[in-house]
């Protein structure tokens, strides 16, 4: 295959992939720590009317869902690709530009945002990519 037609394949599998995954973990992550009583977390509306009653247990999956979807997109997009690293920080960047988005539309604690943009996509993409390689 074309390395071009190979590197675009790469970036496109590990987007969906890598948010695939990203959305199954937050799908069952109610499952596993219940949202708090009274919180309608099925709406974008009805999250942030209830994100004061949420603690720290239930930040545990999005940063779960952040990390190892990041982590899963960048390992097959360096995988596929013909750059490891390169391809797999692509894929960490494209994350993190949707973790950056979603801090800003939907309210969570300071500590939660700067754990999760900080320790769930780049760094997670990197290792990914070194193991990758």
């Amino acid at each position: 295959m074309h390395p071009i037609l190979r590197n675009i394949l790469a970036i496109i599998v590990g987007i969906i992939i890598g948010g695939l995954v990203n959305t199954a973990i937050i799908m069952i992550s109610g499952n596993i720590i219940a949202p708090p009583t009274g919180a309608d977390i099925t709406t974008e509306a009805g999250l942030k009317a209830s994100m004061h009653l949420f603690e720290p247990k239930h930040y545990i999956f999005p940063f779960l869902a952040h990390a190892i979807g990041t982590f899963i997109g960048a390992y097959i997009a360096a995988r596929i690709s013909t750059m490891k690293i390169l391809f797999a920080m692509f894929i960490g960047m494209f994350f993190l530009m949707g973790g950056i988005w979603m801090v800003t539309i939907l309210p969570s604690p300071i500590w939660f945002t700067i754990v999760d943009l900080a320790g769930a996509y780049l760094p997670v993409a990197y290792f990914a990519g070194r193991i990758a390689k």
